[in-house]
């Protein structure tokens, strides 16, 4: 399992499962000929996404970014539809690393669309229950209303076998939320109340940006999902925090990249001067 360290800060790589999304979808209105160039696609027009969370270890602490898209809980169908190649194989990593779901501490969840929230929950018996039944779980006010309350859009997403189990563990914020090295921002975009993070350390800096960059390949500013529900808002929190983080030197670290883990740019984004390349 790949890792990076910030100053005292541990990040780890889980598995999560993979997909194989569309890759028009992935990249909007941008043509394939320019997109094809930096991340390939197959004879389906679909391109490998892995869904695998970022354990975080800090003062004794276990935070768990995002969830994957857990296992046994996605019909046939939904298998073939989001082109799953592998489901989530969470417990085995934890436990490579001495750990256990229960020593889960915190899960932050940037938001929560399928693909980052199934690993939340598994049938037990019939019923579905917590994955983590002694972590808190850390979303925006806006992400958490929405995912019990969804629109005629995002009701294909937004699945109540994700959110009823875990109800009583759920901690939200308006704009932002701290604890330690970590901080949790409000930015929209990609849904209404997407997040990013920041982690930051000994003089380092990392950032997670998750669905507004999903891939190392979506870096350009302009360059946004289809899936997107606010593409200007996406290009906005793009443009601020992208250029606040190659102005810091920060780590990009990323959930969905089938070849990196994290890549450091130079200060004018133009050359990759650091990475840590996804093991297969």
């Amino acid at each position: 399992m790949e890792s990076l360290k910030i100053g005292n800060v541990t990040l780890t790589w889980l598995s999560g499962g993979v997909t194989n999304l569309d890759g028009g979808a992935m990249f909007g209105v941008v043509p394939k000929p320019l997109w094809s160039k930096k991340y390939p696609v197959n004879e389906k027009n679909q391109i490998e996404l892995p869904t695998d969370p970022i354990l975080i270890q800090m003062d004794e602490k276990n935070l768990l970014v995002e969830t994957g898209i857990g296992r046994g809980k996605l019909s046939e169908k939904q298998l073939r539809n989001y082109g799953v190649t592998k489901e989530s194989d969470l417990g085995t990593s934890l436990e490579k690393l001495g750990l256990r779901l229960e020593q889960i501490d915190y899960v932050l969840m940037t938001h929560l669309h399928f693909d980052h929230a199934c690993g939340l929950t598994e049938l037990s018996e019939g019923d579905y229950v917590s994955v983590f039944p002694n972590a808190k779980i850390i979303t925006s006010k806006i992400e958490w209303d929405e995912m019990r309350n969804p629109n005629i859009r995002s009701k294909s997403t937004y699945w109540r076998e994700n959110w009823e189990a875990i109800e009583s563990q759920v901690e939200t914020f308006e704009e932002s939320w701290c604890l330690g090295a970590i901080k949790m921002i409000h930015t929209g975009g990609h849904s209404n109340g997407h997040a990013i993070l920041i982690i930051e350390d000994g003089g380092e800096l990392a950032i997670h940006m998750a669905d507004l960059m999903p891939t190392h390949a979506h870096q350009n500013v302009l360059w946004v999902m289809a899936y997107d529900d606010y593409p200007m808002s996406s290009i906005a929190a793009k443009e601020k925090w992208i250029s606040y983080a190659l102005d810091h030197q920060a780590w990009f670290t990323f959930y969905h990249d089938t070849f990196y883990r994290a890549v450091k740019w130079s200060h004018d984004g133009k050359q990759m001067i650091e990475k840590i390349i996804r093991e297969k």
